[in-house]
């Protein structure tokens, strides 16, 4: 009897794991999708305009729906809590189940220690494992399921020591390079590892030479048995026992939508008089716009995150079970721009990259499908005009403004407020989870109830996976 049930459970894993084993035992596919940034205002601004005010998106449709509380500490005083997240911290969150401070990458806070993350874990217990993503590879979100450094500037050898990022800002991962007996920077780390799928952008990360060696890190990568794709066509030509891996742009991928020629928001202008008092004179608020193609997308080839993920999940099915991160990085990166169409262009690709998910579900019952955001953004929905402009006072909204024209014949006024440099910053809201299904703890409790913490998503996935 035990023969027959494990060649039932080989050939036939679906009848096997509905009907003769609990989900725990028998659970072995975990799909996390991450919009990067993509709270409640993302969701609501990318349905107005893709399927109507009164339509759905496929989140819509989820049987499990649940709000994350998004935690984070001081570097120095980890007892402190710090109440908006980065990437970095956030996706180690999810990745680790440790909550720790803005821009380490699977290291904790204050304590600079090396967390194990759900891809670890699962490489260890022999499931495959694989990261897609719309940005650079080494970026935050990607990097903190399977690196560990303690700043996530440190991308490539030559940012490691001293590195000045961004006008005085420097940043320093010396400990972590292999000189001192560290695991290198996080585009090293990449191409060594044990990451059966790696799809995304960042090739110019790859093209550098590694510490200490004539070697790229995409050179380093091929000798580790990663097969490089060029094309996702590509992609049939990898063998099973391959590692994939497809860098499909310098940096990140980009985004399939922009405002009308390239608009983005745009400060409203208030007439002189007002500067002497706020009821006098009169503003201007931005044309209305469109979204439209971005020609760079088409231009470039731009391979879709629902087709990677295809690819992904083809190489990664197996009779063992897998983890697989997906991220829809670019809802956040087009917001900090103050560019709501490339957002909601990105959202429209996560919803593709969800159906995609649940399609593979149907097929494979044993699969759970997460969905879910690291963080909240700046953006929220404000009417596209003052409702006070109709006593005749100048009233506009202190940020800058975009007034998109939607497919149903209105205007959505979408604003950025929180700050007045060229850069918008993340907010400290809860963010949505939706699921597929809803699984039990050991004491038969839903371990997706109304609020999670951030760092519960890996208990989740590890639990699924039976780690």
């Amino acid at each position: 009897m035990k023969s027959l049930l494990s060649q039932v459970v080989k050939h036939s894993k679906r009848f096997a794991c509905v009907a003769l084993i609990s989900p725990i035992v028998c659970a072995q596919n975990v799909i996390l999708i991450i919009g990067d940034g993509m709270d409640d205002q993302q969701i609501t601004a990318a349905r107005n305009y893709l399927y109507g005010a009164s339509g759905q998106t496929i989140l819509d449709s989820m049987p499990v729906r649940s709000a994350v509380q998004v935690l984070t500490v001081d570097n120095e005083h980890p007892e402190k809590p710090v109440y908006v997240a980065d990437s970095a911290n956030s996706a180690t969150a999810m990745a680790t189940g440790v909550t720790t401070s803005m821009g380490r990458i699977g290291t904790s806070a204050k304590t600079d220690r090396d967390l194990t993350t759900i891809i670890e874990l699962a490489e260890d217990k022999g499931f495959k494992t694989g990261i897609v993503t719309t940005a650079s590879i080494t970026d935050a979100t990607p990097a903190a399921f399977a690196t560990h450094v303690s700043v996530r500037g440190c991308e490539t050898p030559e940012r490691m020591v001293q590195y000045q990022s961004h006008g005085d800002y420097v940043i320093d991962c010396e400990q972590d390079t292999q000189a001192k007996g560290g695991l290198g920077s996080i585009s090293e780390q990449l191409a060594v590892s044990n990451v059966d799928v790696l799809l995304g952008g960042g090739m110019n990360r790859f093209n550098k030479k590694a510490e200490n060696s004539e070697q790229t890190m995409l050179e380093q990568a091929k000798h580790h048995n990663f097969h490089v794709i060029k094309t996702l066509a590509d992609a049939k030509d990898v063998k099973p026992i391959e590692k994939m891996m497809g860098l499909f742009a310098g940096k990140h991928l980009p985004v399939r939508l922009q405002g009308t020629d390239g608009r983005i928001a745009e400060q409203p202008e208030f007439s002189f008089l007002n500067w002497f008092h706020r009821y006098l004179g009169s503003v201007s608020i931005p044309e209305a716009m469109e979204c439209e193609a971005n020609p760079e997308f088409a231009a470039d080839n731009t391979p879709n995150l629902k087709d990677m993920t295809k690819v992904a999940l083809n190489h990664l099915n197996n009779d063992k079970g897998f983890f697989l991160m997906v991220e829809s990085a670019s809802i956040d990166k087009q917001s900090h721009k103050r560019n709501p169409c490339g957002s909601i262009g990105e959202a429209e690709q996560l919803f593709e990259t969800v159906q995609v998910a649940l399609d593979f579900a149907k097929l494979n019952t044993d699969t759970l499908i997460l969905i879910t955001a690291d963080h909240g953004q700046a953006a929220q929905i404000i009417p596209h005009a003052s409702m006070y402009n109709v006593y005749g006072v100048p009233v506009a909204t202190p940020g800058a403004i975009a007034r998109i024209r939607t497919p149903e014949g209105s205007i959505m006024g979408i604003n950025y407020a929180t700050n007045e440099f060229n850069y918008e910053e993340h907010t400290g809201v809860n963010v949505p989870l939706f699921a597929n299904k809803n699984i039990k703890d050991k004491s038969g409790n839903d371990m997706i109830g109304g609020l999670i913490r951030q760092k519960d998503i890996f208990t989740i996935s590890k639990m699924y996976l039976g780690l």
